[in-house]
């Protein structure tokens, strides 16, 4: 295999991988306004309490985040990153109750598909909410994936760096109070081309589709 040159930018992404192959990169409510009989005053004067609403403000739907390496089935796996182990592998994370990360990568021949499932989960809905607003609002040109989660959003971009292409597709999905992202990428290394904005943006979806149902039917609680 004769060796290609490779973008700066994404060689130091993919360096964990590069053993490869040498032409491989890796790239949180009002108060009860209900007047109250004379005989029934509480003993703090009648002011309403904060403790119920500030209870279903933070009720969780999820309690932690789950084992990312198992979310995706493995010919699902195979389809999306040929050449990648199953078992894929798991990033560091300071809390893993709250943020946890898997990744698969794999060169094959001259093509190279990168994969990333990540979960964080939040105090509440209203957190996740937000935080789901935040992350579509950095982003541009993609749009809405109707049926995935509570809310779901999919773009796909394309890169050249040093005449080689790269797409990627990212898809960020909102579940009660847990957020699912997906990053999906692939470049040729022969034709340096990128695989077609089609094969990406399904490619991701069909992961975050199995991702969310892992997190469903893992715990909730």
């Amino acid at each position: 295999m004769r060796s290609l040159p490779l973008p700066l930018a994404l060689t130091a992404r993919l360096a964990p991988v590069a053993v490869l192959a040498t032409a491989g990169w890796v790239m949180s409510s009002g108060p009860d306004t209900t007047p109250a009989a004379e005989d029934s005053t509480p003993p703090d004067g009648g002011r309403p309490s904060a403790s119920v609403p500030a209870t279903q403000a933070e009720t969780k739907t999820y309690a932690s985040a789950p084992a990312p390496c198992g979310s995706l089935a493995e010919k699902t796996i195979t389809s999306l990153v040929p050449g990648a182990k199953a078992a894929g592998k798991e990033i560091p994370s300071t809390d893993t109750k709250v943020r946890r990360t898997c990744s698969w990568n794999a060169l094959k021949g001259y093509d190279y598909r990168w994969l990333d499932v990540s979960y964080e989960v939040m105090a509440s809905n209203e957190a996740a909410q937000k935080s789901y607003k935040e992350r579509v609002a950095d982003r541009s040109g993609g749009g809405g994936v109707p049926g995935l989660g509570d809310e779901a959003y999919s773009v796909v971009n394309l890169t050249t760096e040093d005449k080689q292409q790269t797409r990627e597709g990212t898809v960020v999905v909102r579940a009660a109070n847990a957020l699912v992202t997906i990053t999906y990428n692939g470049s040729d290394f022969e034709t340096k081309k990128a695989p077609g904005t089609d094969e990406i943006n399904k490619g991701a979806i069909k992961a975050a589709k199995e991702a969310v149902a892992a997190l469903r039917g893992g715990q909730a609680g």
